[in-house]
């Protein structure tokens, strides 16, 4: 590890917003900080679903950790995928790029490795109905809706075509919400003119959820204003309404007049979410409990019952039922880089962590947005100019910011959606051979997907 010898040592697992603003606020402490991640960049998640629908290139929302921090000369970012953190000897065990085994020595651990799709115990749903969490997801998502309207420009047989022009998301909590109207928006402007052989809006877009409500969390009036929105632009909302099974070749939902099952394709998942698998080892280790959705319980200050110098932030920690958002991340992770420089600065010891609700918004599509910032609702153009705002002021530097921008331009106000390059029948292809389970070569997805889309 690098640094003066001597100095605090700080080990931040994790480069989403509470491992990197954890960092960022750590800057000038008298302290030497490795930042631990998988991956290369940072993501900015709430802009996934546009990578995912053509908006965004993924460079725009995914800055690379070194470029972010190379003005940090106290902090040195590492690539490795932590399997285990011995709490005694203050270690974290983990693996290089390549494989070779690394450990890092902590005086300070920041734990903040988010959350992943939850599937509710049907984990091979995720074959068939990718989440939106990663790069990876948002690539493999924006690969499978555009290569269902070439698909479905090649389809003869109209049954088979209409399954690949019904796109189906499952969950209507703002990501859900986000992503069907986007798809519906794609369809209506965006391709109008494209094909030859389809109408690119005669697609139908169906949001399931289980509950009563789309956006249940921004209360009753904004709900219905969202739910009324969704359906003018053309979306099918279908609330209490179960899932039951997926294939690659359809969905079945349990609704209010019996079970029905759709045929159809591409099927996005934004059911829920849960913890990294590091808040289970951090509990079993620490004695800790768990929530529900596999959050570790911290003690007011976000710390480890028994282990003060160990944090867990952002999506992974229950406390105070916060939600699962980036402001949360944001706070808790700039909290615990806050107690870690008091305790060396001998400015005192911890203090509870205090969330300072920014308010919440979604974007129902464009021009269109709810708002709820303490206790003042509100929704429609205004509201999407509030959303425009605060997306661009969180967003990681200025050519990100421009970029954005600009794509929003185009999107929004034109009909451009630039990001759409891949290919088609390789997607598609990736859909029908996901029911078997292999990973067949190019040349032979390509063959799967002429071969399914024949009469």
């Amino acid at each position: 590890m690098s640094g003066q010898q001597g100095r605090h040592r700080v080990v931040i697992i994790g480069g989403g917003f509470g491992g990197l603003f954890a960092a960022k606020f750590l800057r000038r402490a008298p302290v030497d900080v490795v930042l631990l991640d998988r991956m290369n960049h940072h993501l900015f998640q709430p802009l996934l679903y546009q990578c995912a629908t053509g908006i965004l290139s993924e460079g725009a929302i995914a800055p690379p950790l070194r470029q972010v921090l190379r003005k940090h000369e106290n902090v040195s970012v590492e690539l490795a995928n932590v399997t285990d953190i011995d709490l005694e000897r203050r270690r974290v065990i983990a693996e290089r790029v390549m494989g070779s085994p690394v450990e890092f020595d902590y005086d300070s651990l920041i734990v903040a490795t988010g959350a992943a799709s939850s599937y509710f115990g049907r984990d091979e749903y995720s074959r068939f109905a990718p989440g939106l969490k990663t790069i990876d997801d948002a690539l493999e998502v924006r690969a499978r809706i555009f290569g269902a309207f070439e698909m479905a420009e090649l389809e003869e047989d109209p049954e088979a075509r209409r399954a690949w022009l019904t796109f189906a998301v499952i969950g209507a909590g703002p990501t859900g919400v986000e992503v069907a109207g986007q798809i519906i928006e794609l369809a209506h402007r965006s391709l109008k003119g494209n094909f030859r052989r389809i109408d690119p809006a005669s697609a139908r877009v169906l949001l399931f959820d289980a509950g009563d409500a789309i956006l249940a969390g921004f209360g009753n009036k904004l709900s219905t204003v969202a739910e009324r929105s969704m359906k003018r632009l053309g979306v099918d909302v279908r609330t209490g309404s179960r899932v039951t099974e997926i294939t690659y070749r359809d969905i079945t939902v349990e609704g209010s007049s019996g079970p029905e099952t759709i045929p159809c394709h591409v099927k996005v998942w934004a059911a829920g979410v849960r913890a990294s698998p590091l808040a289970a080892m951090l509990a079993e280790a620490s004695g800790a409990g768990t929530d529900r959705a596999g959050r570790i319980e911290v003690l007011p200050d976000c710390s480890l019952p028994g282990h003060p110098e160990v944090f867990a932030v952002g999506d992974m920690m229950a406390l105070d039922k916060l939600p699962g958002v980036a402001e949360v991340a944001m706070q808790s992770g700039i909290h615990a880089a806050e107690t870690i420089k008091r305790r060396v600065t001998g400015g005192g010891d911890s203090k509870p962590f205090k969330y300072r609700d920014l308010g919440s918004m979604a974007s129902i599509a464009r021009f269109s947005a709810i708002v709820d910032f303490k206790g003042i609702r509100m929704s429609g153009f205004i509201a999407w100019l509030m959303w425009v705002f605060v997306h661009l002021a969180f967003l990681t530097g200025f050519k990100n910011r421009f970029i954005a921008l600009s794509k929003w331009l185009t999107a929004f106000i034109g009909e451009s959606r630039d990001e759409r390059t891949g290919s088609a029948l390789q997607a598609s292809a990736r859909v029908i051979v996901a029911a078997a389970g292999v990973k067949p070569g190019e040349q032979d997805m390509t063959r799967l997907a002429e071969r399914e889309h024949r009469p």
